[in-house]
């Protein structure tokens, strides 16, 4: 669709589409979704060198290496993963039969939803396009990508790429700002996937409500890091850099702030220096260092930077090599101590490279702080006390968990991704992706002899009614 053109008749008429070609076939057989999941992962890999340029362009500056890790790499592994399982996924599933219903049997069969919709963020537009994707098409049904306008470079490299592999009735790509998202929420689809801010969800939400469209949304949230009495700061310090910084924190998974023992907090940053120090010991023309996506974003986080810094918070900046960043979109990390409540950056997800960080005097108090917020999409504790990990696990609400790292939880097939709350709605990945885009349909049998006719009416006297009674009987005494 061309984004210039009015948004609503193309999209209805790229709906339409799809919805006939499903109509002509809406049980994809197994040898056809993995083809389609084979003709992907080739254009892929043909295409990975043209998707790493792209977003290298939109981002101004994004690592090469972070888009092979987080992108190319976790989509691959993605297909690998459901295309090894997908026959058993798609098997019918035998459930147990009462006796009271006897002789029958009872099924579950895995069947396409239909024609589904994928509303794709910029923060990681490869692979927050391709892995719902993978998983509507091993559900096997049709899919039509939303890009992010904010991503023009890799939105015309995904094009080309898709454009290779599927026809347009099978899988297709719009582009386009406010007036295309607006119009793409409020068509009937099937199932809509949403990623982005809380705030977008819920307009979407509401959108999709109005045709009965089930939804999933994958949102974000205040992901804290807790770091424990036990824990060593130095290995927590170098793997909560890791998880803040990849993609220079634009990652809706990223560490939002760290709360550790009251006393500590110099010690961490400290330790945080140095982690960085060791895992980027430049940054302005560090080819590993992404920049902020854009000039909007750049400004909105140096803002927030300014009000924490005005209202008494001490701002420490992990700048190695003490480089100015002047006419870059590059921003280093900045570790806010002391920042006064109601601050921007205590309240808002941060989405970027400030990370506050605040004592605790107890875990209760620790525990009490993460739920008086909204319910987080990630949670990371740093201990090895399994007694204080499980204490962690049942206190705490989020969509999930990593301990002794961060955003691993993430990278694992066979675990779902979702939110919970205000973080979202609904998972994907693996197995929790086939399931999220198929109807899982109750079938129940019967054979030629019915048990169900011993209770038809006539109910009295001696009828069904007489049967009836006896079986409830069996229940009350």
């Amino acid at each position: 669709m061309n984004p210039d053109s009015s948004p609503v008749e193309p999209l209805q008429a790229l709906f339409a589409l799809q919805r006939a070609a499903f109509e002509r076939a809406p049980m994809p057989s197994l040898q056809q979704r993995l083809a389609g999941l084979h003709a992907l992962r080739s254009a892929l890999v043909r295409h990975q060198e043209a998707l790493i340029a792209a977003v290298n362009a939109d981002f101004s500056a994004r690592s090469r290496h972070e888009t092979l890790l987080a992108e190319i790499l976790t989509t691959l592994q993605g297909i690998a993963h459901t295309a090894r399982h997908l026959r058993g996924w798609m098997k019918p599933q035998r459930r147990g039969v009462s006796v009271l219903f006897a002789p029958a049997s009872n099924r579950v069969y895995f069947q396409p939803l239909g024609v589904v919709g994928v509303m794709v963020p910029w923060n990681y537009p490869i692979q927050l396009a391709l892995l719902p994707l993978v998983g509507a098409l091993a559900a096997g049904n049709r899919v039509v990508l939303k890009l992010s306008e904010f991503t023009p470079a890799t939105n015309q490299a995904l094009r080309t790429l898709l454009a290779e592999a599927f026809e347009d009735d099978t899988v297709a790509v719009v582009e386009g700002a406010l007036e295309v998202s607006s119009a793409f929420a409020q068509l009937p689809w099937d199932h809509l996937l949403f990623t982005g801010s809380t705030a977008v969800g819920k307009i979407v939400m509401a959108a999709a409500a109005r045709n009965l469209t089930p939804v999933t949304l994958e949102l974000g949230g205040k992901s804290p890091v807790i770091v424990a009495p036990d824990a060593d700061l130095a290995v927590a310090a170098r793997r909560i850099a890791f998880g803040k910084l990849l993609n220079a924190g634009q990652t809706c998974i990223a560490p939002d702030y760290v709360l550790l023992p009251a006393g500590q907090e110099r010690a961490f940053a400290l330790a945080m220096q140095a982690a960085v120090a060791q895992l980027y010991p430049t940054l302005r023309d560090n080819p590993d260092y992404s920049a902020i996506v854009n000039a909007r974003q750049h400004q909105r986080l140096q803002a927030w930077l300014e009000q924490a810094r005005a209202g008494g918070a001490e701002v420490i900046a992990c700048n190695p090599a003490g480089e100015s960043f002047e006419g870059t979109r590059k921003m280093p990390l900045h570790l806010l101590l002391g920042v006064p409540e109601g601050a921007t950056v205590l309240e808002e997800e941060i989405f970027g490279p400030l990370l506050p960080v605040r004592g605790y005097t107890s875990l209760d108090e620790a525990l009490a702080q993460i739920r008086r917020g909204p319910r987080p999409l990630a949670l990371y504790l740093f201990s090895h006390d399994r007694q204080l990990q499980q204490q962690v696990l049942e206190r705490t609400h989020s969509g999930g968990v990593t301990i002794n790292d961060t955003l691993m939880h993430v990278a694992q097939d066979e675990l779902p991704f979702g939110g919970v709350g205000a973080s979202g709605m609904g998972q994907y990945h693996g197995h929790e992706g086939f399931l999220t885009f198929s109807k899982a349909k109750g079938v129940h049998a019967k054979g030629r002899f019915n048990s169900g006719e011993l209770v038809y009416p006539p109910y009295a006297p001696a009828g069904g009614g007489w049967l009836l009674r006896q079986l409830l009987r069996g229940f009350i005494r």
